[in-house]
């Protein structure tokens, strides 16, 4: 009876989720600037298949120059929640998800252009976090949709990126938003992405030392308009933001019937929380101390000694940080949600001080916060590395396009970068 209630449960959020998506998709229409005679425009799908939510993002090209990477003209972007991983027993419900998205893409790309637009499907930690013959079923459900949609389906349409890709692709796409890939003077940014199952780190060493102290696996090489870049990057597993809490609670292949108590959280907070298709319940130690010191070394736990600390990044150059990182700095008043803004790493810590010491007045935003925000100090302080002095651009959009590793992907998909260590 508690399955088939849970079962309601969840198809009535799918249903909220998709009405208030149906409501908004009439104003997602763009405006597209007319191309030069000479020139040509494409379009192309890239769906993100995220531990917390799937994402759709649908991009209008023009390639004026067939030797170039071409212009990015437009993109048109949606999400719904909870991601593909929280539907792993009910796989149909995850393809219906997508099949709503889809809308997006027959609002945005032409009729005519419908048989030529590459539709293409990349998850992420979410379902490499599940066991292989339930993302399997995800992934199968997602493929049938695809083959029932008017759009071109090519080979391995759908599939499970891998992460160092993932880090790759994002570096790949902030460097093209920020005009970087076309500098002559191979002056890059590096981006730190957080996201709910895993984070990743990638930027073009300037020191030899940084690649000849690296674990081998930890460079890779991408070809990519005549030129090779041999980048640092690493796509940690696990320490993503919603995993580290699994793991800082001790919940990581726990029973799920018991209750994971930490004192990250309020004193008095008690409530269920779901991740990755689990439910449990956790909450604060009531007879028990609260605080930073305590929290901060809960969550040093899930990043000493598993997270490497690249040689330069002591002193380097500028980072772009976004997903998690981006959201929970909002969460906390450090940033404007719509502006993004710099800080230094020491604003992180100075925040999760103020909120782990004052847990009563931000509740209200998320009885988590203090844990996330002490968990994004440790993991860039205590895990990269990074000097408190550290600035990192805080941003969710450059240039008003997702700062993810979608466009990246979709790069790759048409002009094959080459991707090897």
């Amino acid at each position: 009876m508690y399955a088939i209630a849970l079962g309601l449960f969840c198809w009535l959020l799918l249903l909220a989720s998709v009405l208030d998506f149906s409501a908004s998709l009439g104003n997602l229409l763009p405006s597209l600037s007319r191309p030069a005679n000479s020139s040509r425009i494409f379009y192309g799908v890239m769906f993100d298949a995220g531990s917390t939510g799937t994402r759709i993002h649908v991009y209008t090209f023009i390639q004026k120059d067939p030797e170039e990477l071409p212009v990015l003209d437009n993109e048109m972007f949606h999400s719904i929640k909870p991601g593909l991983s929280a539907y792993a027993d009910t796989p149909e419900m995850g393809g219906y998800t997508v099949r709503q998205l889809l809308k997006v893409a027959k609002k945005t790309v032409p009729r005519l252009e419908w048989k030529r637009t590459p539709l293409v499907l990349k998850a992420t930690a979410g379902l490499r976090l599940l066991p292989s013959e339930k993302a399997q079923a995800l992934l199968e459900q997602v493929q049938d949709v695809f083959d029932e949609s008017p759009f071109f389906v090519p080979d391995d349409s759908v599939s499970i990126m891998n992460g160092t890709n993932e880090g790759i692709l994002a570096w790949v796409t902030v460097n093209f938003l920020t005009g970087h890939l076309y500098a002559e003077t191979r002056k890059t940014v590096g981006i730190l992405d957080l996201g709910g199952g895993s984070t990743q780190i990638t930027f073009l060493p300037k020191s030899k030392k940084t690649i000849g102290s690296s674990p081998d696996d930890y460079i890779a090489r991408i070809d990519m308009l005549n030129s090779t870049y041999e980048l640092y990057t690493h796509s940690y597993l696990g320490n993503g933001l919603m995993a580290a809490r699994l793991a800082a609670l001790g919940a990581l292949g726990a029973e799920e019937w018991r209750v994971f108590k930490s004192s990250c959280l309020p004193k008095k907070f008690r409530e269920e929380w779901s991740f990755g298709g689990l439910t449990y319940i956790v909450s604060g130690i009531p007879d028990g101390y609260v605080g930073y010191k305590l929290c901060y070394q809960e969550v040093l736990k899930v990043v000493k000694g598993i997270v490497h600390q690249p040689y330069e990044l002591k002193d380097t150059s500028v980072f772009y940080a976004f997903s998690y990182y981006f959201d929970r700095a909002v969460d906390a008043g450090l940033i404007d949600r719509t502006q993004g803004g710099m800080l230094e790493v020491r604003d992180f810590k100075k925040r999760a001080k103020e909120v782990c010491n004052k847990m009563s007045k931000y509740h209200l935003i998320s009885p988590f916060l203090c844990m996330d925000m002490t968990y994004i100090t440790c993991l860039l302080k205590d895990g990269f590395g990074f000097k408190e002095n550290t600035v990192l651009q805080l941003t969710k959009k450059v240039n008003n396009v997702e700062t993810s590793w979608a466009l990246g992907a979709t790069f790759n998909h048409f002009q094959n970068l080459k991707i090897y260590r």
